[in-house]
């Protein structure tokens, strides 16, 4: 089985060339599952029904989040009706939506967990106490599991992917943007990235138009973000290879595509 994991999709171009690429992919690579993060789908903050259908349609499978996923407060509307949507676990009890799904692929189920870190990020729960509970509730549930940790410092995602060596089949980090160069099998055997990167406009910053940034850090003021819609796209993953007999992960492929 081979799983792509995507970085944050970033608006209506970032859409754009995830539908394009993901369907390129799962012929070249041989892609069986795509999850992929879609927190920033709607105009760079939040996701909406028309953007979440979007990426359903362009080729995901299971769609995980971030700090960003009220931003659109239409997402109340859907979230809970959703089954392979997830928001990250450790929001505190009665948060609407859930924090992990459990997805079939033929003889397989595949369990997917959403955390967000806590270091320059909202208060939440503990995510590492909190992966503890979510991997008991899974018990005997799930074959594969997977771990979307959106999270902004490399130290707390990198603590959790050796918290969760050997636990998982990968822990892919979320939220900075930028691809990092780290995607390794961990000694345990659990696949890992500081970091997915993004899908969206490669001339810009993070998504938003360089303007408006470098505005932002040579004045001091505040500045209403715009997602750059001009200009060429970066289309940002990882596959992971999972062995169909044991479960066991195998490899871990870096995906990085710019125009």
């Amino acid at each position: 089985m081979r799983v792509m994991l995507v970085g944050d999709v970033i608006g209506r171009p970032g859409r754009r060339a995830f539908r394009e690429y993901v369907q390129k992919l799962r012929k070249e690579k041989s892609v069986d599952v795509v999850i992929v993060n879609g927190e920033n789908s709607a105009s760079g903050k939040g996701l909406t029904r028309t953007s979440l259908d979007e990426l359903y349609s362009g080729g995901a499978d299971i769609v995980t989040t971030g700090n960003h996923v009220w931003d659109k407060k239409d997402v109340l509307e859907f979230i809970d009706s959703e089954p392979f949507l997830i928001r990250p676990a450790n929001y505190p009890e009665g948060a609407p939506g859930k924090g992990y799904c459990l997805y079939p692929f033929k003889a397989k189920t595949i369990g997917v967990m959403n955390l967000s870190g806590r270091s320059f990020m909202p208060a939440l729960d503990c995510p590492f106490q909190k992966v503890d509970e979510l991997l008991k509730e899974m018990a005997g549930q799930c074959d594969i599991i997977f771990l979307d940790f959106h999270a902004e410092t490399t130290s707390e995602k990198m603590a959790m992917g050796w918290y969760l060596d050997g636990k998982v089949n990968g822990v892919v980090g979320t939220h900075t943007h930028i691809q990092t160069a780290d995607a390794r099998i961990l000694p345990q055997g659990t696949a890992y990235i500081t970091d997915l990167g993004m899908v969206g406009p490669w001339n810009s910053v993070l998504g938003v138009k360089t303007d408006k940034i470098i505005y932002k850090f040579t004045t001091g003021l505040p500045v209403r973000f715009e997602v750059e819609d001009q200009g060429p796209q970066v289309f940002s993953a990882v596959i992971v290879e999972i062995d169909d007999k044991t479960n066991k992960t195998m490899g871990i492929e870096p995906i990085l595509i710019t125009e």
